[in-house]
């Protein structure tokens, strides 16, 4: 998968902006404050509908205007296709071959992308929260049917809330809570092959990037699932519901579900977060997406798009050398850096380079 051209129209700092980008490795730096990382981010919003650093839309848009364009022309297995998401104060219009697509679950996985960033320490870091959004946005990208689930799933849950507020009807609450039981199964067997792909990979991954061993991801539920077949789930979650009625109507709530998950990253069998240093973190977090690479090459049978946001900065030559390793691979690179000395020399003979200042881009040789 090649984007070969970008076009930006009132996006963050952005004016106007038409980029052709080589489809190995390109590197755009310059000052911090030029727009290097909202290019990025453009990039990811006209992949995944919605920016990672910002969850409200109308930051995308530049100060005093009122509408933001994005369009990408995508190449993927030889054919080409024009994808565009208009932004404006009240909604988000998304477009394929210029026809308009009303779901964002049929347009989610049309470009692939794969994001390293600092912020990403987060991942780690941050509340369950932070990584169900993960969870989330990285199986939408495999899965396209995944992310309607989370959307009937969160509609569902909400009326189910609601009415625990004030229920007046058990045999009504039994027909949301069963609803609910449906779509959370497939949601938790979805969320469980994920895991499990990520740690067919991750391991060696790890090891390579930090000569450190035994590394994996565990899925934790609010539930204890031993077995993550849907029929079993099913019968689990009915028999958790029942045991679980008088405390929901107490705290008017619902307490167990796909909405409580939370990932843990283990190194021999310690919680990372606890027990890691910031460098164990960070190559924690670049190793998942790294084996998002490979779930991507060998279960969509094609390579995503790799944005890598003031990663060479962060790293010593070593593990340098063990990320160019996975860049090398046929997969389109798009690398921000406010130093072209923090970059191997062999990756930049090989690079389109470009220069950002103060939202403009003029490609080094022009």
């Amino acid at each position: 998968m090649i984007l070969e051209e970008m076009k930006i129209k009132n996006f963050r700092n952005y004016d106007s902006l038409e980029i052709n980008l080589s489809p190995g490795i390109n590197i755009l730096y310059g000052n911090n404050g030029q727009g290097k990382t909202n290019l990025l981010e453009s990039i990811y919003v006209l992949g995944l509908t919605k920016s990672h650093r910002s969850f409200i839309d109308n930051n995308l848009i530049k100060k005093n205007e009122v509408m933001s364009k994005l369009e990408g022309k995508v190449k993927k297995n030889s054919l080409s296709s024009h994808l565009e998401i208009i932004l404006n104060k009240s909604s988000k219009k998304l477009k394929l071959d210029c026809k308009d697509i009303h779901k964002v679950s049929e347009y989610i996985s049309l470009m692939n992308i794969i994001i390293f960033y600092p912020e990403d320490l987060e991942l780690v870091k941050a509340s369950p929260v932070v990584r169900r959004r993960f969870l989330n946005v990285e199986i939408s990208q495999i899965d396209s049917g995944y992310l309607e689930l989370i959307n009937q799933y969160n509609k569902v849950l909400k009326i189910r809330n609601t009415y625990l507020k004030d229920p007046k009807n058990k045999e009504y609450l039994s027909i949301i809570t069963d609803h609910l039981i449906e779509i959370a199964s497939s949601i938790y067997v979805i969320r469980k092959k994920f895991i499990d792909r990520i740690n067919e990979y991750i391991e060696p991954i790890f090891f390579n990037l930090s000569t450190l061993s035994n590394f994996q991801l565990f899925y934790k539920t609010s539930i204890v699932i031993d077995d993550f077949r849907k029929e079993h789930i099913k019968e689990l979650l009915e028999q958790k519901f029942l045991e679980m009625y008088d405390q929901e109507l107490k705290y008017k709530i619902t307490l167990i579900g796909p909405h409580k998950d939370d990932i843990e990253f283990q190194m021999n069998g310690e919680n990372i977060k606890n027990y890691g240093s910031q460098g164990q973190q960070r190559m924690a977090v670049l190793a998942i997406k790294l084996s998002e690479i490979e779930i991507l090459k060998k279960y969509k049978k094609e390579n995503p798009i790799l944005l890598l946001d003031d990663v060479f900065s962060e790293l010593d030559d070593e593990r340098k050398n063990s990320l160019l390793n996975y860049i090398q691979d046929g997969i389109q690179t798009i690398i921000t850096t406010t130093d072209l000395k923090n970059i191997n020399k062999s990756i930049l003979k090989k690079a389109k380079i470009f220069n950002v200042q103060s939202g403009k881009i003029i490609e080094k040789g022009e």
